[in-house]
This record gives structure tokens, sequence and C-alpha cells, in this order.
């Protein structure tokens, strides 16, 4: 068993993931959606909205989201998030872990 929680004070972090663990994907957190334009070459980004809303842009769709929500990015779709509530929170699984396969976009 492995058991970790969130650090509140960031923005943002990884909970665990291959490099620390034997947990063979990374899983991860955000205390608000960050705007940050970008896609994945391989992976498959996995939200998983724990608490709030936010509005989170998928190869420039709008995409509202809600506590109880899951929101599954394929590899090369471009996505951020444009705005959140502020008691906003998700967790993100990527699948498969491939180190480096995040591109950013102007």
């Amino acid at each position: 068993m492995i058991h970790t929680a969130v650090d509140r004070t960031k923005p943002k972090g990884w909970l665990l993931g291959p490099w620390d663990s034997s947990v063979p994907i990374p899983i991860g957190y955000a205390n608000r959606g960050i705007d940050e334009k970008h896609f994945h070459r391989q992976v498959f980004e996995i939200y998983l909205i724990a608490s709030g809303t936010s509005t989170v842009t998928v190869d420039g769709r709008e995409v509202k989201v809600k506590a109880g929500d899951a929101l599954v990015i394929e590899p090369n779709e471009v996505h951020s998030f444009l705005q959140s509530s502020a008691d906003y929170m998700h967790f993100v699984v990527h699948a498969p872990f491939v180190k480096d396969d995040k591109v950013l976009v102007n």
C-alpha cells in the first residue's frame, strides 16, 4: 500500500510515479486549472474532477467540467484550463508513462 496526500500550498504537483515508487504511471493533482496550452505526443491525460468547476479548451472546443466528471485528453489534443472556481481541484493520471512528452503551444 502507498498512501500520499495533496500539498495544498502548491497549485499543482505529482503525488507519485515511476520516478519515486513502484507505481508505473504518474498521478498528480492541481488545486486550480492552469492556463498553459500544450499537448502530449503519446500520453493520454486523464482528469478526475474532485471539486468545483472549470472550463477547459480541447482542440479549440470549450468543455465545462465539474466535481464527479472525468475528462480524457487523447494524444496530440491541444488543451488548457481557462478558468476555475475557487474550490476547484482535480487529480490527473498519465498513461502510458513517457518522459518529457509535453509540448507547449504558443
